[in-house]
């Protein structure tokens, strides 16, 4: 094979390497489950999720049975006892479902997912922007509640397999302990949720609550953060996100080729054997 045409083929694979490092790609914070104690290891149909967990049907990350369990005032997802302090109010135990389901069956808590090293999860979300009506809503049904602490993720009395209130503490509405909604989702979960002055439908915070018949408006809120994640703030106050684009920059190993390559061309200034 003449050497110019072996250096042109050359040139020809780095063009397409280049060319392949724009393509659109899967997104590596979108549509994906958590890896913890309970999720599957991607997102999929489930028809025969239970309840306030059947809006994710369509795609979830979620089991039918994982749902099910959920739902039960002493679930053997975590051993975990809503009525700790007497029996929870049906208003209020349903925002905690509803937070069960979202947690186990969404595939878009992407750009929240943090690591942890623990025995049961190797994954959690951390400030997922809740949309404020589901945040004040969940506190409005449960102000009156009673619970002994503020933190959920931790510090309970384990002893009898199940939580229960740690020694000396005291049983208070939730108003005492959550004074304040931002209170209440931040806290609670141990900054798993963020509370926002975003609203429901705007495309910008995640929604507990959705009806699956006007599609799962959390889809478009991660692709919105995934950008974002990944924008520099300069570009996030004057640029807005395709819905349909990959943004992806060139790999610095094929930059760095492609003068090389060049170099190798005949009658390039600079190229090896030119006069």
């Amino acid at each position: 094979v003449p050497a110019g045409s072996g250096m042109a083929v050359g040139l020809a694979l780095l063009l397409l390497l280049a060319v392949g490092a724009v393509v659109p790609a899967k997104d590596s914070l979108l549509n994906l489950c958590i890896d913890a104690k309970h999720h599957k290891s991607e997102p999929g149909p489930e028809d025969k999720l239970h309840d306030q967990c059947s809006p994710w049907k369509d795609n979830a990350c979620c089991t039918a049975n994982t749902s099910l369990e959920g739902h039960k005032d002493q679930s053997t997802l975590y051993n975990f006892n809503w009525n700790h302090c007497g029996v929870m109010p049906p208003k209020c135990k349903r925002h905690f479902i509803q937070d069960m389901c979202l947690y186990e069956c969404s595939p878009n808590l992407g750009p929240w997912i943090d690591q942890v090293d623990s025995s049961w999860r190797r994954e959690r979300i951390l400030h997922v922007p809740l949309c404020r009506e589901d945040c004040e809503e969940w506190w409005e049904d449960c102000k009156d509640s009673l619970t002994c602490k503020e933190n959920w993720h931790k510090g309970w009395n384990w002893a009898t397999g199940t939580n229960r209130c740690p020694w000396g503490s005291m049983c208070r509405p939730f108003s005492k302990i959550f004074p304040q909604p931002k209170d209440l989702c931040e806290k609670v979960w141990s900054n798993s949720y963020k509370y926002t002055p975003e609203r429901r439908g705007s495309g910008h915070c995640i929604q507990m609550w959705f009806d699956p018949a006007q599609g799962n408006p959390n889809v478009a809120v991660a692709k919105y953060y995934a950008w974002k994640k990944r924008s520099s703030p300069a570009q996030v106050e004057d640029m807005a996100p395709e819905s349909d684009q990959a943004v992806c920059a060139v790999p610095g190993s094929v930059l760095l080729l492609l003068p090389l390559s060049l170099a190798l061309l005949p009658g390039v200034p600079g190229a090896v054997g030119s006069r």
